[in-house]
């Protein structure tokens, strides 16, 4: 009787005999450390690129004004490398002298020079050629950093006029906020345009909050990087009764919760009591041990500055009133403030070196 093989139930090394999936999560440490490396990369290279066109500039400019150098040698300049690096993008002659602009622009500037290599060479040229002074490119440039706003955001904030709206109307706050919150005034802003809306001019209320929910992107690039959302219509209970806050927020770098109410007429006095409540009602209930106190903000469509100044004078919360615009702000006011502020800087700065001669020829005197 033949002999019946023996089957072995061991099996060999490395077949699989059945499939297990992972659970979504398990892959996300990899993916995080391949995103790393590529943001790492990306910043590397960037680095190298807008370094090497301030090299090229700082050449170009000192050849140039030590009269090595007429402007039709950067002709030649252009011309030479096209045929010597055939492929080379970037080095017309209209570039070449955008880098001479870029380092004459930075080069005696230690806060601002460090700045540059931070930011694309695009962000880069979009300040250079639509910012005059000093203190307003170092403002878009430090905001781009922070923000890490995008080309599009960036060139939005310059047509929306941010520096304009930010450093000649800084937003009024109450006295709690410039206590508990002394950095908040820098963050917030006393107007916010929200043109992406597309509202109609007799919009209401439920209008502009389903408006600000469903572009929720947006208003956040509006508001700034580290506004996170909570809620909308954020549910508040006091005693037996049920209310809604219309949008709330956290926001990173002040550790607090910030509540949005919001109102399509011109600000009331009598708007703040119902803001105050919500804000005591989030600090008793809602607020975690280590967080600091909420911050609200009444966001209408008009507002009175001094009927403002006066409503928030005496008020105990954290708050402030902005308004918001549903069109982009006027150029030509924009315009009109941004000159304004270039005459009071330069009058400043005429004042500060006379002062500073005046103190050096005493000097010499008493010597």
């Amino acid at each position: 009787m033949a002999r019946k093989k023996s089957v072995s139930t061991t099996r060999p090394i490395g077949v699989v005999t059945g499939r297990v999936t992972a659970p979504a999560d398990a892959f996300a440490a990899v993916v995080e450390l391949i995103e790393a490396a590529r943001s790492r990369a990306y910043q590397s290279v960037n680095q190298e690129l807008v370094g090497l066109y301030w090299r090229v500039g700082e050449y170009i400019s000192r050849k140039i004004t030590a009269a090595e150098w007429g402007d039709g040698v950067v002709d030649q300049l252009a011309m030479h490398l096209a045929r010597r690096l055939p492929g080379l993008r970037g080095f017309t002659r209209r570039n070449l002298f955008r880098m001479r602009q870029f380092y004459e622009a930075y080069a005696s500037d230690q806060k601002v020079s460090p700045l540059v290599t931070q930011l694309p060479w695009t962000h880069n040229l979009l300040v250079l050629s639509q910012c005059k002074l000093a203190e307003e490119r170092e403002f878009y440039l430090r905001q781009s950093i922070r923000e890490k706003w995008t080309k599009r955001d960036l060139e939005r904030q310059l047509k929306i006029g941010l520096f304009a709206r930010s450093v000649l109307r800084p937003p009024k706050v109450s006295p709690p906020v410039t206590q508990s919150h002394p950095e908040a005034v820098g963050i917030f802003k006393d107007a916010y345009v929200i043109d992406f809306l597309n509202l109609p001019e007799g919009h209401t209320e439920a209008d502009l909050h389903r408006g600000l929910v469903l572009q929720l992107r947006d208003f956040l690039i509006e508001l700034g990087r580290d506004f996170c959302f909570v809620g909308s219509e954020y549910p508040v209970q006091v005693g037996n009764r049920d209310f809604a806050l219309d949008l709330l927020f956290f926001h990173r770098g002040l550790n607090c919760l910030v509540a949005f109410e919001l109102k399509v007429g011109r600000f009331e006095p009598e708007y703040l009591g119902k803001l105050n409540f919500y804000l005591e009602a989030l600090d008793r209930d809602a607020r975690k041990p280590h967080e600091r106190p909420a911050i609200g903000v009444l966001l209408c469509a008009s507002k009175d500055r001094e009927v403002v100044e006066y409503s928030l004078s005496r008020n105990l919360s954290p708050a402030l009133i902005a308004e918001y615009q549903t069109q982009l702000p006027d150029k030509a006011l924009l315009q009109e403030k941004l000159h304004e502020f270039y005459r009071v800087t330069a009058e400043g700065s005429q004042s500060q070196r006379l002062a500073t001669r005046r103190r050096r020829s005493k000097l010499t005197r008493s010597g």
